[in-house]
């Protein structure tokens, strides 16, 4: 019985130990899928930093606190590629500090994959993420493909994605007809020489205007022709190019007019 009472309270202070990494969770722990709780450091690239938070036992736990170093978990969402928009969005839905829940799946070097949750009642974070269309289904790490565990977890995964992508949502949204028509015109070889012909035209047409009221000024023709000239300039000229033209010909007709002969 003595013994049987040592191995009771051995395993008991397993459950109100705090892990400072991933190597000293019990591989039973993994293996059977147990929830822990944490508290969240900081979201990261690849998942979050999260502080284990163990079970509160008064008068053991103090004690045990104590001794041990403040450190935090590499955890991965299990099943999930983030992308830049899930991590955004990661970072507004978990706030530094916030509890959460770590359905522990499989354990990689100094890495934890994990199903994240905000509460034990509460949907997992990984499957909002896909139904937002904020990442991407991904192989579980470290977990037997043939496993009924993958199964069922990639199963549920999947779900959440194809629903995103049926809704066209995050990623999976499709661009409006006008937005893809412009692109495509955009891109088009045929329409960026038809652009560039325009410009060079209108370039032409404003040096030919210059021309002509130069060699009607030259002859002195403005000076009974002036107000008819002004509508022409107007089909040919800019409305700034017509008004500093016209400026140039009044002062010239003021020092130097030119009389009927």
């Amino acid at each position: 019985l003595a013994v049987a009472g040592v191995l009771v309270i051995a395993r008991s202070i397993r459950l109100i130990t705090k892990f400072s990494s991933p190597s000293e969770i019990p591989t039973r722990f993994i293996e059977r899928s147990i929830s822990i709780r944490g508290r969240v450091r900081r979201v990261t690239e690849s998942g979050l930093e999260v502080e284990h938070v163990p079970i509160y036992v008064p008068l053991v736990s103090p004690l045990l606190t104590k001794r041990q170093p403040v450190a935090s978990l590499d955890v991965r969402l299990a099943g999930v590629e983030l992308t830049p928009q899930g991590q955004e969005w990661l970072s507004q839905r978990l706030r530094p500090t916030q509890a959460v829940w770590l359905r522990l799946i499989s354990r990689q070097e100094e890495s934890l994959h994990c199903l994240v949750s905000g509460s034990i009642f509460t949907t997992c974070i990984n499957e909002e993420l896909l139904w937002l269309g904020l990442g991407r289904t991904a192989p579980l790490q470290g977990v037997d493909p043939h496993s009924r565990l993958y199964f069922k977890i990639h199963r549920r995964l999947l779900k959440s994605e194809q629903r995103a992508e049926k809704k066209g949502e995050g990623l999976w949204k499709e661009e409006s007809l006008r937005e893809r028509i412009s692109q495509a015109l955009s891109s088009n070889i045929v329409v960026a020489t038809i652009k560039r012909m325009l410009n060079w035209m209108s370039r032409t047409k404003d040096r030919q205007c210059h021309t002509i009221i130069l060699i009607h000024y030259k002859t002195g023709s403005y000076c009974l022709q002036l107000n008819k000239r002004q509508r022409e300039l107007k089909k040919y000229c800019s409305y700034l190019h017509f008004h500093t033209v016209l400026t140039v010909l009044s002062e010239r007709m003021i020092h130097h007019p030119v009389l009927p002969g």
